[in-house]
């Protein structure tokens, strides 16, 4: 059954999408008064007994593919042949936070879409969506702090000294997980560029809107499972495609899309650029997905990253990470 899960335990939501931020950044820069690196940043992201083979972050999850069938509506607003109006291959995973691969699905306080779209031109643009819409701080420092406060009980005292996760403790009380991985919101967080064939920027968030009708429980059948959702999944998979909108909103000027903590106005316009169409489902070793660093910063021509310190600061833990599994199987 859907739960209320206070909005305490979903601080651990903003570490684990943050996670991979502070390792970037003291890797590129380095903390005054710490020698804290990249390496030492996983280390203590997987614990003291890692899971082998397995992802840092998100280590419980599957393999699914399928396509991205573009409507053509971005064409004005982006170069990338992927947003022309058709349909383009995709490789993607479906994932739960932590760090444990056998970790029960249903006890997990946040749940992921990852997506590489690959066009036949060899254009490569690689997504990681969560179902918060917004981090809990802005700065790569402040995820240590995080990270810190959690391990000695003070969380709630280092939101009280961060204002700006006020609205992230908002959505934090109010979410509800639903019964289903497709029947989830998920949300590019932080803000990129589309780019025109003039030059022209804009500045834009997505997210992904299930097609499905919210279901709020686990299917029965399926409740007692570790892999809950994962089972749901490939029920409804064998029924039909499971489908979602992808959604852009575009940022207007008093829009700062530097800052990830902030949501912009409900009236901003939007645009369903496509739909992702989802047709197949497997385990996550045995697929395509396992090979793939689902690096956000993996973008074709015609979108750049904006100056978001956390969304630059994520590529070099997801390297960390990757190269660690890498070399374990």
């Amino acid at each position: 059954m859907a739960q209320a899960v206070s909005w305490w335990r979903y601080a651990l939501v903003g570490v684990l999408v943050g996670a991979l931020a502070l390792a970037f950044y003291v890797a590129a820069t380095g903390f005054p008064s710490s020698k804290v690196d990249a390496q030492d940043f996983v280390d203590l992201q997987q614990g003291a007994t890692p899971h082998e083979g397995f992802r840092r972050a998100h280590a419980k999850g599957f393999c699914v593919a399928g396509d991205f069938v573009s409507s053509g509506a971005l064409a004005d607003y982006s170069t990338a042949t992927l947003f022309a109006a058709g349909s383009t291959p995709l490789q993607g995973r479906i994932s739960i936070a932590g760090n444990n691969p056998m970790a029960p699905d249903l006890k997990a306080p946040v749940r992921s879409l990852a997506l590489s779209i690959e066009t036949a031109a060899g254009d490569v643009w690689r997504t990681a969506m969560n179902t918060p819409p917004v981090m809990a701080v802005r700065h790569p420092q402040d995820f240590y702090q995080q990270l810190v406060a959690l391990g000695n009980g003070t969380i709630q005292q280092f939101f009280a000294e961060h204002p700006e996760s006020a609205t992230f403790r908002e959505w934090a009380a109010g979410y509800r997980a639903s019964g289903s991985f497709a029947t989830e919101v998920y949300h590019s967080i932080n803000a990129f560029y589309l780019v025109a064939a003039n030059g022209e920027r804009q500045a834009v968030r997505w997210r992904a809107v299930p097609r499905a009708e919210l279901v709020d429980t686990v299917p029965a059948e399926f409740a007692d499972s570790d892999d809950a959702l994962q089972q749901e999944f490939t029920a409804r998979l064998r029924e039909q495609p499971v489908v979602f909108d992808l959604v852009f909103t575009l940022a207007e000027a008093s829009d700062d899309e530097t800052d990830p903590t902030v949501l912009w106005p409900a009236a901003r316009t939007e645009i369903v650029a496509g739909q992702i169409v989802l047709r197949s489902a497997t385990a996550q070793l045995e697929g395509d997905c396992n090979a793939i660093n689902f690096d956000p910063l993996v973008l074709p021509d015609g979108m750049a990253p904006t100056a978001d310190k956390i969304l630059r600061a994520r590529s070099a833990a997801y390297a960390e990470s990757y190269r660690r599994r890498a070399r374990e199987q």
